[in-house]
């Protein structure tokens, strides 16, 4: 692909220095459809970022576009606070009978704001709230937000660095695999909560993530999370999920937990829950736990209708019938099956890969590797991303609506930017 110089002067001279993403993709993009991305010069790519896994149904999807186009053009109302409106009415009826009941989880919903860290902050508050403590357990590599609750609970330290003001009342757990399986599971956490001497304040809550995507893709085990539930549970500790990224079908499963068969005590979604890239996000709670005041918690931007009406036709369109999780399944074993080859293929520069449904990464030993080869992707015309916590991982989080022919195509440029950069 000859890739002409794009015009990014406005976003060099106004635009802050924070500026992330598009440092990595040096194009100035201009439409997108399914799971490809245009740029002003005509240049097509294949989308394996999907926004960060907030685009899990595809760029602009024909259905859910008709719905807000609808919506507006009757002049259906946008911004409603935390007002009763019709498209609220809809969103939170098709989530009951849809997601909900099926799975016979109790939750209310409350809309805490727009953003997933939102959503992190108003679980971290109401967890405090009803344990009157402080302290939050959270464990290595995760990631939560960068508002400052989430940040107290977010492993990296870079992005911790950034508060500018002591993090506090949150303490870090070892994650499944951490200790690389020479201790047995929770046995620190368990000893320290048990002994009145060990400096640990009682904590309200635990908060988890069961796949940590901006972690590295670390994986955890149902048997680790069905541990930690049980844990929770001898020590009076709520357990929060935090299914953000790896909520809405991500993982196979509408909610990643499905898996575990656990039930969690509050479940933080953002991300994908619009369907359509909208701001939106969720805390769920079980009822016994709704001891909020009116207005105790609020926010201005809570009531995104349109967003409301884009979540509604993505829950009607693809989770009433539950073949979307079994066509996210068989999708990633596509995915796992050309990682399989691409780490065989190359041994001495591979760690391991790893992942579920459609989130999946591949490591490196080489730690600036990934890096490289997500940089020679660009230039190949397929867009991923990094994590871990020295972006050492090349990361996957295609949309769950990629075809098989585009998952094949997009792998395969991925194994040749590997064999062009290892």
């Amino acid at each position: 692909m000859t890739i002409t110089q794009p015009d990014l002067s406005v976003f060099e001279t106004v635009e802050s220095e924070v500026r992330s993403y598009c440092r990595s993709w040096p194009t100035v993009f201009d439409r997108a459809q399914g799971s490809r991305m245009t740029d002003e010069d005509g240049h097509i790519y294949l989308d394996f970022f999907a926004g960060a896994g907030s685009l899990n149904y595809g760029h602009n999807n024909p259905v859910l576009k008709r719905a807000l186009i609808d919506y507006i053009e009757r002049d259906g109302v946008t911004h409603g606070l935390d007002m009763s409106t019709t498209a609220k009415r809809a969103f939170l009826e098709s989530f009951q009978n849809i997601v909900l009941r099926p799975r016979d989880l109790p939750y209310k919903v409350m809309f805490p704001g727009p953003t997933g860290t939102n959503a992190v902050e108003a679980a971290l508050k109401l967890a405090r709230k009803v344990k009157g403590r402080e302290s939050i357990v959270s464990f290595t590599n995760a990631f939560h937000g960068m508002s400052l609750g989430s940040l107290a609970v977010t492993g990296n330290a870079f992005k911790r660095a950034g508060a500018g003001i002591p993090l506090v009342h949150g303490t870090p757990m070892p994650f499944d695999h951490y200790l690389n399986d020479t201790t047995p599971d929770f046995l620190w956490f368990e000893r320290l909560l048990e002994d009145s001497g060990s400096g640990l304040n009682k904590p309200a809550a635990v908060i988890v993530e069961t796949v940590q995507g901006e972690g590295g893709i670390n994986v955890a085990r149902p048997e680790w999370l069905r541990e930690l539930r049980a844990l929770c549970d001898r020590q009076d500790m709520l357990l929060i999920v935090d299914d953000i990224q790896m909520g809405c079908g991500r993982t196979g499963a509408f909610f990643s937990f499905e898996e575990s068969g656990i039930v969690p005590d509050i479940v933080t979604v953002s991300k994908s829950i619009s369907g359509y890239g909208l701001p939106l996000a969720l805390t769920l709670f079980k009822p016994e736990l709704d001891l909020w005041e009116p207005g105790e918690h609020n926010g201005t931007f809570r009531g995104n209708n349109p967003a409301f009406v884009t979540a509604a036709a993505t829950l009607d369109t693809y989770w009433a019938d539950g073949q979307m999780e079994k066509q996210t399944l068989a999708r990633g074993e596509i995915v796992e099956s050309h990682l399989k080859a691409i780490a065989e293929e190359h041994p001495e520069a591979v760690v391991e890969y790893r992942g579920r449904g459609l989130v999946w990464g591949l490591e490196f030993h080489d730690k600036s590797l990934a890096n490289k080869i997500a940089k020679r992707a660009f230039d190949l015309g397929l867009l991923i991303e990094t994590s871990g916590p020295e972006s050492e991982v090349v990361k996957l989080l295609p949309a769950l609506t990629t075809t098989p022919e585009d998952l094949d195509e997009g792998l395969r440029i991925l194994a040749r930017a590997v064999r062009d950069r290892v």
